[in-house]
C-alpha cells in the first residue's frame, strides 16, 4: 500500500526530468545555431548545457531524438502565439495577414531557435533519406490555402489559384525570414510591413 507521499515524489521526478530534457533540448538548438547542424554532437550539446553525455543518453535515445524535438517544440510554441490571433480576425484577408504578422513577430523574437530549426529542417533526413519535414511544410501550405479559399468563396478576395498563392505566400515569408537569418541588422519590422502591403494588394478582389 502506498503512503501519501509516494504520489509527491513521482511527480517531483517526472518534473525534474521534464525539466532536464528541455534543459537539453535548449543547449541543442543553441549548439545547432552556432556551430550548424553537421557540427552539432552529443558532446557540444553537453558543454552547452554542463552535463556528462551520460546523462544526455539517459534522457534520449540518440540526436535524431533531440534535434526533433528541437523542431517540434519550436513548431508548437509558435503555432501558440500565432493561432489565437489568426481565429480573432473575421476576415480571410484578416487571417493571412495575422498567419504572416504573427509568424514574423515569433520568429523575430526567437532568432536561435529560429536559426536552430531552419538549418534542422533542412539538413535532416528520414531513414528513407526523404526531407524529415516536407509533410508539415504542405501541411502549413494546405492550411492557408483553406483560408483563402473560404475568402473567395465569401466574395471577400480575388479568384485565384489558393493553393499555388498560399505557396507563394509562404515562400515570401521564408524569404524575409532567411535574409534575417543571414543578417541580424535586418529590420524584420519594415521587410513585414512590406510584405503585407503586397500581399494585400496580391489578393485583394478588383475593384467593380
Amino acid at each position: 500500500m502506498g503512503t501519501k507521499n509516494e504520489p509527491t515524489g513521482q511527480k517531483s521526478r517526472s518534473f525534474i526530468e521534464q525539466a532536464r530534457r528541455a534543459q537539453i533540448v535548449e543547449a541543442a538548438a543553441a549548439v545547432v545555431a552556432e556551430v550548424g547542424y553537421a557540427q552539432t554532437s552529443f558532446t557540444r550539446i553537453a558543454e552547452k548545457a554542463g552535463i556528462s553525455k551520460g546523462v544526455i543518453t539517459y534522457h534520449f535515445s540518440g540526436k535524431d531524438e533531440i534535434l526533433r524535438l528541437v523542431v517540434t517544440q519550436f513548431f508548437d510554441q509558435g503555432w501558440s502565439f500565432m493561432e489565437p490571433r489568426i481565429r480573432a480576425e473575421k476576415t480571410a484577408a484578416g487571417q493571412v495577414r495575422a498567419w504572416i504578422a504573427s509568424e514574423l513577430e515569433f520568429f523575430g523574437g526567437h532568432r536561435t531557435e529560429f536559426l536552430a530549426m531552419s538549418d534542422i529542417m533542412a539538413n535532416h533526413r528520414s531513414e528513407d533519406g526523404s526531407h524529415a519535414y516536407g509533410d508539415a511544410l504542405a501541411e502549413e501550405v494546405d492550411a492557408l490555402t483553406e483560408i483563402l479559399t473560404q475568402g473567395q468563396q465569401d466574395g471577400e478576395i480575388r479568384q485565384f489559384d489558393a493553393h499555388g498563392v498560399a505557396d507563394i505566400i509562404l515562400r515570401c515569408t521564408s524569404g524575409v525570414l532567411e535574409s534575417w537569418a543571414m543578417d541580424a541588422t535586418v529590420d524584420l519590422e519594415a521587410q513585414t510591413a512590406l510584405l503585407l502591403d503586397f500581399i494585400d494588394h496580391a489578393i485583394a478582389k478588383d475593384p467593380t
